[in-house]
């Protein structure tokens, strides 16, 4: 069931990207997160119960959903675990979205500039064509981790640890059921922990404080495994230790990792202007570089997929 469900979720995510907005159980996660963002009185402690319980509640409400269909039949657990997947985790969007801006920094930098406000959640009204292209690469490779390989890694290993154990949970324990709804469980409680993160881990924002290291926490690995990924998908392995040069510029003890990757990779520069520069080249990237890391990102994605399914499988 569970391979399966990574089948069923690269699927849907090569046919539809992702669903419409006001559909996306995300954006309905979001639209809870939405009222912390205020003052409080006592702001780190309101950002702690809340990073303990809502995404403990999505991760809950998540697997049950995923674990009913699974006792009716496989097949349906197989699917129900596959959606799940598909809501939790995005790799076509970030694609398509990476191609349109790269395409517009060379024809209208206006539009590339407001188009960028879907990647990359930074002041682009004074970025250069470069500078553009610069913030592509570093989003995609990024988001490659936060928005596909934690997601999925969580949904394997919890999927293949419930399996595992489910003989000991009891006699009437299904091992395939449990294994399904835990790793769709840990699909949506990464998930939760990293939107949770986007909307409140800002330094303006105190409540937003345990969010912030929490995601620290869980992105960690997949920050790393990611930058495995995007090596070999480059054909690179020497990329990664070129990347650990530039680890200590990036605010983010985990971003650094798929960003300096790509970087090395390309052989390019890039720059967060008034925060972090990675000097992987002399220049930064042109049309050409940031059309092929947004290639052989999708490759990487596609090499989790496989990865997963292989785990999963087994």
């Amino acid at each position: 069931m569970t391979a399966a469900a990574v089948g069923v979720a690269l699927a849907l995510d090569a046919v539809a990207g992702e669903p419409p907005t006001r559909l996306h159980p995300v954006a309905w996660f979001g639209r809870v997160v939405a009222p912390l963002d205020r003052s409080w009185s006592r702001p780190r402690l309101v950002g702690a119960l809340a990073t303990a319980t809502l995404p403990l509640g999505a991760a809950l409400t998540v697997g049950a959903l995923v674990g009913v269909a699974a006792l009716q039949r496989p097949l349906a657990g197989a699917v129900a675990g596959g959606i799940a997947l598909f809501v939790t985790t995005s790799l076509r969007r970030l694609l398509v979205v990476g191609r349109g801006v790269t395409a517009a920094s060379e024809t209208d930098i206006d539009a590339a500039r407001e188009q960028l406000r879907a990647l990359a959640g930074r002041d682009a009204s004074a970025l250069s064509a470069g500078e553009v292209r610069s913030a592509v690469v570093e989003s995609v490779a990024e988001n490659l981790a936060d928005g596909l390989v934690a997601p999925l890694g969580a949904f394997a290993v919890l999927a293949v640890a419930g399996a595992r154990i489910g003989p000991a949970a009891g006699p009437g324990v299904d091992p395939a059921v449990l294994g399904i709804a835990l790793g769709a469980a840990g699909a949506a409680w990464v998930k939760a922990v990293n939107t949770m993160d986007s909307m409140l881990g800002y330094r303006s924002k105190p409540v937003g404080w345990a969010p912030a290291r929490l995601d620290d926490a869980v992105m960690w690995v997949p920050a790393r495994a990611s930058a495995v990924l995007i090596a070999a998908a480059f054909l690179a392995p020497r990329s990664l230790a070129n990347a650990r040069r530039w680890l200590d510029a990036v605010p983010s003890p985990n971003s650094g990792w798929p960003m300096g990757t790509v970087a090395a990779a390309l052989n390019v520069r890039l720059v967060k202007p008034g925060v972090y520069e990675l000097d992987g080249g002399p220049a930064l990237p042109s049309v050409a570089d940031a059309e092929r890391a947004v290639r052989r990102v999708g490759v990487a994605g596609g090499l989790a997929y496989l990865a997963a399914g292989v785990v999963t499988w087994g």
